[in-house]
């Protein structure tokens, strides 16, 4: 058995323990694939991330959950950033370029008050209808039919990783979600790999735009991401195309984590070109601890 080290982060939060932890492992080109996963699942967090030297970009990411590797992870990327640049490990300079499996992508640094925080330019949003049986989603999470809000749109939605957004009426209803993960494949008959985020537009927090959870396929090995940064980007595309489709900009804020105790905040931002949408996320992260495992 070998060990390594791994950081711990936490994204989107200033907090410890709060937001969304991930694992980091720095100067990673040396471990095989079957490697990343173990350690990754030995890790056990939603996700772990492994960097790499990159000839394409200014550093690689590579994501893993305790079940499988992703193409790309929000708060990961937040917490891997925030790291490497804390860490003087980064060239100096506002705008850095990383490497992902859904292209090369670039991560903006800026200084909020203060407080280090990154900007995420996601991958182009792409929409799928829910053609699927709603008394059955709507059980997968412990609600009703009645729970769910119809004036919005059941869509499938990525801007890297596919996710099912729900729309619900209000809070009152996220609390009594009790997600049963190993009947999304069956209900999910257009996308069975994808997790399911749902939503509202009431929200705790008076600054916060919208409130949501997020639900983990079960192939991830995970049940609930507390706060979910590729599903936030895939909420202003949402946003833009179904909501309010008259203006080609929108800023907002979402909310996520507070019925796991992760209270947790992302920032999003989508521009609307011809063809396509421009999608960022932004946030920021804080170092929790260092530790080690066995692979």
């Amino acid at each position: 058995m070998n060990s390594i080290n791994v950081l711990h982060y936490d994204a989107f939060s200033v907090q410890p323990n709060q937001g969304n932890p991930a694992g980091v492992v720095l100067n990673a080109d040396d471990l095989t694939e079957a490697e990343m996963q173990s350690i990754a699942r030995s890790v056990g967090f939603n996700e772990t991330t492994f960097i790499l030297k990159s000839e394409q970009a200014d550093i690689r990411l590579r994501y893993f959950t305790p079940g499988h590797e992703m193409n790309l992870c929000g708060h990961a990327t937040m917490a891997s950033m925030y790291a490497l640049k804390t860490e003087g490990l980064l060239p100096e300079k506002e705008t850095v370029w990383i490497e992902t499996k859904v292209g090369i992508l670039p991560i903006e640094f800026q200084n909020a008050e203060g407080q280090l925080t990154m900007k995420m330019k996601q991958d182009h949003p792409q929409f799928i209808s829910y053609e699927g049986d709603v008394d059955r989603l709507a059980s997968s999470i412990g609600l009703k039919r009645d729970d769910l809000d119809f004036s919005m749109p059941i869509v499938y939605g990525s801007t890297g990783i596919w996710t099912l957004l729900v729309p619900i009426k209000g809070l009152e209803h996220f609390d009594r979600m009790v997600p049963d993960n190993a009947a999304f494949p069956d209900i999910l008959t257009e996308n069975p790999k994808a997790s399911l985020h749902p939503f509202c537009l009431e929200t705790m927090d008076g600054s916060s735009f919208m409130h949501a959870r997020h639900f983990s396929s079960p192939y991830s090995g995970t049940v609930e991401d507390p706060v979910t940064g590729t599903a936030s980007g895939v909420m202003g595309a949402y946003y833009l195309t179904y909501l309010n489709p008259e203006i080609s900009s929108a800023r907002f804020t979402i909310e996520q984590g507070q019925e796991m105790g992760k209270d947790g905040r992302v920032h999003v931002q989508v521009e609307r070109w011809k063809e396509t949408m421009d999608v960022y996320i932004s946030g920021t992260a804080v170092f929790v601890k260092e530790f080690q495992v066995s692979y």
